[in-house]
């Protein structure tokens, strides 16, 4: 039962009772019925700590003649404690002793029946308890004996509420994305001022991991001393020594705007100082397209990568502004391998309200996606966020629409909402974040300090998907 439900009273109560003593009668039986899941396995080595590549790796598991599985005995015993304290004799139980012999593997997938039975009745409330664990073909997997203490009273309560459990691996999303960059050539990219530590090793590692071409622009006294720092080497990388951060961002944009890289990307300079250098009317990287950032972040509570825009460039974007924002955030849900990129246009509520300019934006764009006028992904809007990436929200709401509650990107208002948005999954959700600005003529890749070693090579790996999918194959 959901807690959803635990505080609804037209649910009803699930109780928990226990047989005492008193009750038990040689030859009473008990027993429960589970399917083994990946996440089982993943659960009882968080809490455990057991991480036997024989019992958490179902590749090495396949080939471990003893097991031949990834289930183990442990799963079992869990299984029969939990009959023993909540069905027979229940609630009040003592676990004394327990004896088991392992007869068969347990795979996932596999169906285990637990059945207890009490095999005779001892002094001083003790029971001896006949233990078997059978799998779907009938096959005795476990069998054994347990001793407990039976309860003297009796039990009639509410049913526990267990938790909602999530488990994430951290930064398993980001991991799928850089993989997939594996066959790609690596990119020509100018990293622009990295100046410390942290924004140069970020740049070496995309380097070593094959998918840019770095060339360092900065002061070359300073890029050094953070090589020296970070403890890394700057042999076979080229470095185009400008005095300061300024210099470094219009000498990058000059170095794009002369065929020589096809990418930048953020060091240790402040991201209004280097897009000040990529908008310039006259010496920047304009295209008929406006500019925007996408972040993609991995939140550990949501199955797919979520992509979120605009929270980095354009504040209070109008309608128009508003189209460009989401083709470029489609443009890159396409490079990323999203066949038809999911798009909730979000405001406050799901309905069309004159009063709130970003319900009609949202429906004109929906209309201008029905015309052609944005293309590639499927839009819809305005949905709030909850009924964005929520099924149960959609649900309880009777939304229907193809992209409510499965958005793969998400179009907020303005610049304040969409980033807000980002911070509170970020923070609030142990979400990694990745980010890039499109619509220039070359990606720009945008990290900050907060950013994970793997977030830095997920937005280099964002880049190089989406110029690879810019670019015509060659026959």
């Amino acid at each position: 039962m959901s807690a959803r439900e635990q505080g609804n009273p037209t649910t009803t109560m699930q109780f928990i009772e226990n047989k005492t003593y008193d009750e038990i009668m040689v030859g009473d039986s008990a027993e429960l019925t589970r399917t083994l899941k990946p996440q089982d396995i993943e659960l009882f080595a968080v809490m455990s700590g057991d991480v036997n590549p024989a019992h958490v790796d179902a590749e090495y598991a396949r080939t471990d003649m003893f097991h031949g599985v990834i289930a183990h005995g442990m799963w079992g015993g869990a299984l029969i404690s939990a009959v023993l304290g909540t069905e027979l004799p229940g609630p009040g139980t003592i676990f004394l002793d327990q004896s088991l012999s392992f007869k068969a593997p347990v795979g996932l997938g596999d169906t285990v029946t637990v059945r207890v039975e009490v095999s005779e009745k001892l002094e001083q409330g003790r029971l001896l308890m006949a233990c078997t664990c059978l799998n779907q073909d009938g096959e005795t997997a476990i069998d054994g004996v347990a001793t407990v203490i039976a309860p003297r009273d009796k039990v009639h309560r509410p049913r526990a509420v267990l938790p909602e459990i999530h488990l994430h691996a951290q930064g398993a999303q980001y991991a799928r994305l850089i993989d997939a960059t594996e066959a790609l050539e690596p990119v020509r990219t100018a990293v622009v001022h990295p100046c410390d530590a942290l924004s140069l090793t970020g740049a070496l590692d995309a380097a070593h991991q094959g998918m840019i071409l770095p060339v360092l622009v900065g002061p070359r006294t300073k890029i050094e001393a953070a090589a020296q720092e970070a403890g890394r080497s700057l042999d076979g990388f080229e470095l185009v020594d400008m005095p300061h951060s300024h210099a470094a961002a219009a000498a990058a944009v000059a170095l794009v705007r002369s065929g020589k890289v096809k990418a930048l990307m953020k060091g240790s300079l402040h991201t209004d100082e280097l897009m000040e250098a990529v908008v310039d009317d006259t010496l920047g990287l304009r295209t008929e397209r406006r500019m925007s950032h996408v972040y993609v972040l991995d939140v550990p509570t949501y199955p797919k990568p979520l992509l979120i825009t605009d929270a980095a460039i354009n504040i209070y974007p109008d309608l128009a502004m508003k189209r460009d924002i989401v083709q470029n955030a489609i443009d890159l849900g396409l490079a990323l391998g999203i066949e038809v990129p999911k798009v909730a246009i979000l405001s406050a509520v799901e309905t069309v309200n004159p009063r709130i300019a970003s319900t009609v934006d949202a429906a004109a764009l929906c209309k201008m996606a029905d015309r052609g006028q944005i293309t590639g992904g499927l839009l819809d809007g305005p949905l709030a966020f909850d009924n964005a990436i929520s099924p149960a929200a959609v649900a309880a709401k009777g939304i229907v629409s193809d992209v409510a509650g499965i958005a793969d990107i998400l179009v907020a208002p303005d610049l304040e909402a969409a980033n807000m948005i980002a911070k509170q999954l970020i923070y609030l959700a142990g979400a990694d974040a990745a980010g890039i600005v499109l619509g220039a003529r070359v990606p720009v890749i945008l990290t900050s300090r907060a950013d994970s070693a793997v977030s830095r090579l997920a937005s280099c790996a964002l880049a190089q998907l989406f110029i690879s999918h810019q670019t015509p194959a060659v026959p």
